[in-house]
C-alpha cells in the first residue's frame, strides 16, 4: 500500500496542468515575432556586409595610391559596382533560406525607402564629376548612402538605421576635414563599419 502511494506522488507532477501564465507568454512571443516578420525587412545581409567591407577596405587601400582623382574614382566605382553585386546576391541568399520573398510588402518599403537616396547620388555624382569636384564625392556618398539605409532600414530591423545615423555622421565628419582624408574616412565607414554592423548583424539576426 506504501509502494502504490509513493507511486502516486511520483506521477502527480506528470499529471498537473501546464502554468497557464507561461503559456501565455509562449503565445504573446509567437505573436510578436509573427508581426516583426510580417511588418519588417528581415533579409538585411550581416555576412554580406562584412564581405562589403573587406572589399571596401581594400579599395580605399587601393584609391589611395592613385596618381589622379579620375583613376581615384574608378576605383571606388568599380567598388560600388563589387559592393552591389556582393548585397544583392547576399541578400537573396538569406531570404531564401529565411523563406521570405524579395517582392513581400516589406522588401518593397524597404527598397522604396532606399532607392531614392541612391539615386541622388548617382546625380550628383554625375554633377560633381562634370564640374571637376572629386573633392566633394566622399561626403556625398556617405551622407546619402547613410540616408538610404535609413529610410529603407525603418522598415528593418532596428540595429540597421543605427548604421545609416554612422554613416550620415562619418560623412559629415568628412566635410569638416580637409579634402584629402575623404579617402580615408570612405575606408573606414564603407570598411569599417560595414564589417562591425554585419558581424552584429549576422549573429543576432541569421545570416
Amino acid at each position: 500500500m506504501a509502494q502504490l502511494q509513493a507511486k502516486r506522488q511520483d506521477e502527480k507532477p506528470a499529471d498537473m496542468p501546464v502554468n497557464l501564465s507561461d503559456r501565455a507568454i509562449d503565445n504573446l512571443r509567437f505573436i510578436r515575432e509573427t508581426m516583426e516578420r510580417s511588418t519588417h525587412f528581415t533579409a538585411v545581409p550581416g555576412y554580406g556586409g562584412v564581405l562589403m567591407g573587406v572589399t571596401a577596405t581594400a579599395a580605399a587601400y587601393i584609391a589611395a595610391s592613385q596618381p589622379s582623382p579620375r583613376e581615384w574614382l574608378i576605383v571606388w566605382l568599380t567598388e560600388a559596382f563589387l559592393a552591389f553585386a556582393i548585397g544583392l546576391l547576399a541578400m537573396w541568399q538569406k531570404s531564401k533560406i529565411a523563406g521570405e520573398s524579395l517582392v513581400s510588402a516589406p522588401a518593397r518599403k524597404f527598397a522604396f525607402g532606399f532607392v531614392p537616396p541612391m539615386i541622388a547620388g548617382i546625380v550628383l555624382t554625375l554633377g560633381l564629376l562634370r564640374y571637376g569636384r572629386y573633392e566633394l564625392m566622399a561626403s556625398v556618398w556617405m551622407l546619402l548612402y547613410g540616408t538610404a539605409v535609413v529610410t529603407g532600414g525603418a522598415f528593418s530591423v532596428k540595429i540597421v538605421p543605427v548604421m545609416g545615423w554612422v554613416f550620415v555622421a562619418a560623412g559629415a565628419v568628412a566635410f569638416a576635414l580637409p579634402a584629402a582624408y575623404g579617402n580615408y574616412v570612405l575606408g573606414a565607414s564603407f570598411g569599417l563599419v560595414h564589417i562591425v554592423f554585419g558581424a552584429i548583424i549576422a549573429r543576432r539576426y541569421g545570416g
